[in-house]
């Protein structure tokens, strides 16, 4: 058995050097600390348990990550959705005791619970139904938009180059956002009902993409690149995997060639549910990073190591599930993915955003345990302010 990546003689590293290094498989003096974010009523239930009222969700100064110590990064200004996005009110259409039915700006018709537990809305019209309807997100999506030039990245670059923590660059998403305009199940018919008009639209966003990613990382080095899909639930992907590497893989490859090219190799992108049936062939397109690894529906950091060895990146993978058990519990599910923490090349975290019936002095323990496993020393951990009287 090799030993651990973390190696407590190790040098000080900036966070930005700590991270190149762990997703590169190298030593280093203790692991990434990152999470993956907490539903509102999460923070409702920790604002009645101890957190105090002030922290909120969200990112930076103030919010929670912060709070726990979950260290930062640094994203690109890239303009990768559309321009101008589709803006205004929502349109009540209907009221109901608990629910109200809104039309949003793109065309998009849905019905929102305004009372109880907030749920996925339920989706009754989508703004994409044919040709005529993209025609009026296509002209949102032009790369030569001016509003898209407008950044110094040349100036932007030399300030990047200094800082200490992981830079990042946004890519966009191929299958989910048209998945979002069209619908989910609609969009899984229209693959075969009208495939050249699904296939004109990724081609359109990967244009886009590409263009933009072009004029940033000319001028800025980057650490990692992310996307999102969210194309899979708990049975597989939406589409069938020959599909999708016919429809959306030959487009993902021409991103992740300009990514490489500019020398970012830690590609990874969000998709929830079982990924494993698409992993190879993102794999042999250039993305190699997992997220955020589901564990319930078998996207599993254990078994992804097993099958692609160090050829896979992973992100996330602590069954979040776990964590609104006991103590036992919560170090048993942490002991499962420690192999595959000191191998290198894994950043564990929790699988999705943190659930309601997950107990403030869980996560706090959590915390404090997950620190310890990445070889965080106990004075930094104490540092970090809701751990710092922990029994």
């Amino acid at each position: 058995m090799s030993a651990s990546i973390v190696d407590r003689n190790h040098p000080a590293l900036t966070h930005r050097e700590r991270f190149r290094r762990q997703m590169h498989y190298q030593s280093i003096d203790r692991g990434v600390h990152w999470e993956f974010g907490y539903l509102s009523e999460t923070m409702e239930r920790w604002h009645k348990e101890g957190l105090p009222k002030e922290i909120t969700a969200g990112e930076g100064p103030g919010s929670v990550e912060s709070y726990f110590g979950v260290e930062p990064t640094r994203g690109l200004p890239v303009m990768m959705h559309l321009h101008p996005p589709f803006e205004g009110e929502p349109k009540v259409l209907e009221e109901k005791p608990d629910r109200r039915v809104i039309q949003h700006p793109s065309g998009l018709i849905c019905e929102e619970k305004t009372e109880g537990i907030h749920t996925i809305p339920r989706y009754i019209k989508f703004p994409i139904a044919n040709r005529d309807d993209w025609k009026r997100f296509k002209e949102r999506l032009d790369p030569a938009s001016p509003e898209r030039h407008k950044v110094a990245w040349k100036k932007l670059g030399e300030e990047l180059r200094h800082v200490d923590v992981p830079v990042g660059v946004w890519f966009g998403s191929f299958l989910g956002w048209p998945r979002d305009w069209i619908g989910f199940e609609n969009i899984g018919y229209m693959v075969y009902d009208n495939r050249d008009l699904v296939e004109e639209i990724i081609e359109t966003l990967t244009n886009l993409f590409c263009s933009q990613l072009e004029l940033a990382l000319r001028e800025v080095q980057v650490d990692y690149a992310a996307g999102w899909e969210d194309v899979c639930f708990r049975s597989g992907p939406l589409i069938s995997p020959t599909m999708f590497g016919e429809i959306v893989i030959p487009r993902l490859k021409h991103v992740t060639e300009v990514l490489r090219r500019h020398g970012c190799d830690v590609i990874w992108t969000d998709c929830d549910g079982d990924i494993r049936k698409l992993v190879p062939l993102w794999l042999d397109a250039g993305l190699n990073c997992m997220f955020p690894l589901e564990v319930h529906p078998g996207s599993d950091p254990v078994w992804l190591r097993k099958e692609y060895g160090k050829r896979v990146l992973l992100r996330g993978g602590i069954a979040k599930y776990e964590l609104s058990k006991s103590r036992a519990h919560i170090l048993k599910e942490l002991k499962r993915v420690e192999r595959v923490f000191e191998e290198g090349g894994f950043i564990p975290h929790g699988d999705h955003r943190i659930p309601q019936d997950v107990p403030y002095d869980n996560y706090r323990y959590y915390i404090r345990e997950k620190l310890s496993m990445m070889g965080w020393k106990n004075g930094d951990i104490a540092a970090v302010w809701p751990l710092r009287d922990l029994k």
